[in-house]
């Protein structure tokens, strides 16, 4: 029986920084170390988990709610190794490393979804300053995950190995690790000797980070709305989420450019009495922030940053000529005071930032994998892959074996499987290409494997290898691992393809990309629409008594209005229903939200849950493994 094969476990050892605020996971594609997209898009995943319902919440996702739901949970990495810390969700207890584990197994998750197939090891990187307890948490929040950790690395050894220090001529080094993330701070000094990579010393803050530049902006942001419209919105948590994500983007986008346009139309709503009338009013926000602004907002953080840099130097008994390299770490290292401060106390003109510094730490990791898997060795990078390499599985999918841009020579494997019971050969279809779909590539050639011993499906294993010498030839060979038979073809220049073929290929790919997140933003959309009707609905339940039947029966009717909408998906027609269903409603809108902040202020005292370990939590803030529980 012939037919088409499905995909089985990776030998690929995944690289995971586990971060405090954003978590970062990456593989081995040939030579070079690769960061996974998550399904959001973004190349880090924040380290939150939330419980909303029976639904466990890891991510972006959980992030965009953090401040809205009190069953959020964040900075667990802090608890990492506390023997009796817990947190309860609706009378259940979690440890640390089950949380740890819930973020894991998203990013685990990603890996396979990337590599098509189910990943198992992994290597996890941790402070430096980590000691046994909270390295071995690590190692069980890994495997509650399902994750063999196959080691443990510190943090800076990572960086160091995706920098490629280890592969330098030099016969010894001195690096210093400056790694501002968003939640911590840590400083370390590596020797490198014989290559081998020892900590002279370690010093940080564990409560400095990204997230403290970004509340320095919102602080000033909340006095500036106070200063302008007369009313204080920090108690607002869907204010207060709107400002932390406009403080966030402000902050990066003030490390390339002198200001910052923050605009917050449509911030809230708020009741205004004008001669005996009660007037709603629309709090509409825009401030341009420049970086000699933030600078002066954020001066003391900045300062913070010399007193971990100077205890380390003096730890490891050196001074700052005898540092051979500086590396920056973590996101916040891109903010310009932050480098000067580094150039300066070092006397350093140059630093080494050539690496994403969100990312360094996972490709490092990533790096390790690929050692002990033997996929990392010694040689001499002498060009690069066009084009992704694979070949097509059950489904009509295209399974990369080799990505865009590995450099070569190059070997990858893969163990896959039969489709279908009783099957007794199976076809290997090889491709090149960018496009999920096997038949959006271009077919490099065909072979058989057969002889195959007639088993349940899934049973047989089937190892396809690639192999691309110095010269671009790729070889692909299918091999029966139950019996050894196997099977080969041999294909020159990777198809022939001229110039002009691969960028159309790699642009029909970037097409595609943009129709992906088209229909990301129509799901939006309709998600917007829906929770529009549902808010609209509530208002009109909650205040039936207060409104007049005219105004109820043409809201209801703008309701009815976007609800037939909503069965076209037509986005344009759906957004001019949400439009016209926003502007009739915004009057119950602001007798809703007083009736809201008049039932918060009465049932605050009741409305707030601390973990047994933390008894001095703010109860409006959701901060480091703390949460509340609505009761």
């Amino acid at each position: 029986m012939n037919g088409v094969i499905i995909q089985m476990k990776t030998n690929k050892i995944i690289g995971i920084d586990l971060g405090t605020t954003n978590s970062c996971v990456s593989v081995m594609e040939g030579k070079e170390a690769k960061v996974i997209i998550n399904s959001e898009g973004g190349r880090t995943t924040p380290s939150i988990v939330a419980f909303r319902n029976d639904e466990i919440l890891v991510g972006e996702v959980a992030k965009r709610q953090m401040l809205t739901n009190p069953n959020t949970i964040l900075s667990i990495k802090r608890h990492m190794g506390e023997k009796n810390f817990t947190v309860n969700i609706k009378d259940k207890k979690y440890t640390p490393q089950e949380i740890s584990a819930m973020i894991l197994r998203n990013l685990k998750k990603q890996a396979e979804d990337y590599l098509g197939a189910e990943v198992t090891n992994a290597i996890i990187t941790v402070p430096a300053y980590f000691n046994d307890a909270q390295r071995q948490a690590t190692k069980d929040a890994g495997k509650i995950a399902g994750l063999e950790v196959k080691r443990i690395i510190n943090e800076p050894t990572a960086a160091a190995l995706a920098y490629g220090i280890d592969k330098q001529n030099e016969k010894e080094q001195n690096i210093l690790v400056f790694d501002l993330g968003g939640g911590t701070f840590d400083v370390s000094i590596l020797n490198l000797a014989e290559g081998n990579f020892s900590v002279l010393s370690t010093a940080g803050d564990n409560l400095l980070g990204g997230d403290d530049f970004d509340n320095k902006i919102i602080e000033f942001l909340l006095k500036e709305i106070k200063k302008e419209h007369l009313v204080d919105l920090s108690k607002d948590k869907s204010v207060m989420q709107r400002l932390k994500s406009a403080a966030e983007n402000a902050k990066k986008e003030l490390s390339n450019a002198m200001s910052a346009q923050i605009s917050l139309p449509f911030l809230t709503m708020i009741q205004r009495h004008e001669q005996g009338n009660s007037v709603g009013e629309s709090i509409h926000f825009e401030y341009n922030l420049t970086r000699a602004k933030f600078n002066e907002l954020t001066q003391d953080l900045v300062d913070r940053c010399l007193i971990p840099l100077k205890r380390a130097l003096k730890d490891a008994d050196m001074t700052p000529g005898e540092i051979h390299q500086v590396l920056l770490v973590g996101g916040s290292t891109r903010i310009p005071a932050v480098q000067e401060l580094v150039k300066k106390e070092l006397n350093k003109n140059t630093l080494n930032k050539s690496i994403n510094p969100d990312e360094v730490v996972a490709m490092g990791a990533s790096i390790q994998g690929g050692i002990l898997s033997g996929d990392v060795k010694d040689i001499v990078l002498l060009d690069v892959t066009p084009l992704s390499l694979g070949i097509e599985t059950l489904g009509n999918v295209f399974t990369k074996l080799i990505e865009r841009n590995t450099t070569i020579p190059t070997t990858a494997k893969q163990v896959f499987s039969t489709a279908e019971d009783n099957q007794t050969s199976v076809d290997i279809h090889v491709l090149q290409g960018e496009r999920p779909l096997a038949r959006e590539n271009k077919t490099l050639g065909n072979f058989r494997l057969d002889e195959i011993q007639a088993a349940q499906r899934g049973i047989p294993q089937i190892e396809v290898t690639f192999d691309i010498d110095v010269n671009g030839i790729v070889s692909v060979k299918a091999k029966n691992l139950g019996t050894n038979k196997e099977q080969k073809i041999t294909i020159s220049g990777s198809g022939s393809l001229s110039e002009e073929e691969i960028k159309r290929m790699i642009k029909e790919a970037e097409e595609n990309a943009e129709a992906d997140k088209i229909k990301r933003e129509k799901i939006d959309t309709l998600n917007e629409a829906n929770n529009l009707i549902f808010q609209t609905k509530k208002s009109l339940d909650t205040l039936k008594d207060e409104i007049q039947p005219e105004e109820k029966n043409k809201i209801e009717g703008q309701i009815k209005d976007l609800e037939e909408a909503l069965k076209t998906e037509d986005i344009a027609i759906i957004k001019e229903k949400m439009s016209l269903l926003e502007k009739e409603s915004q009057s119950i809108a602001v007798k809703a939200y007083q009736k809201a902040q008049e039932k918060s202020k009465e049932n605050s005292d009741n409305d707030n849950y601390k973990p047994e370990n933390d008894k001095n939590s703010d109860p409006d803030e959701v901060v480091d493994a703390e949460f509340k529980e609505k009761k």
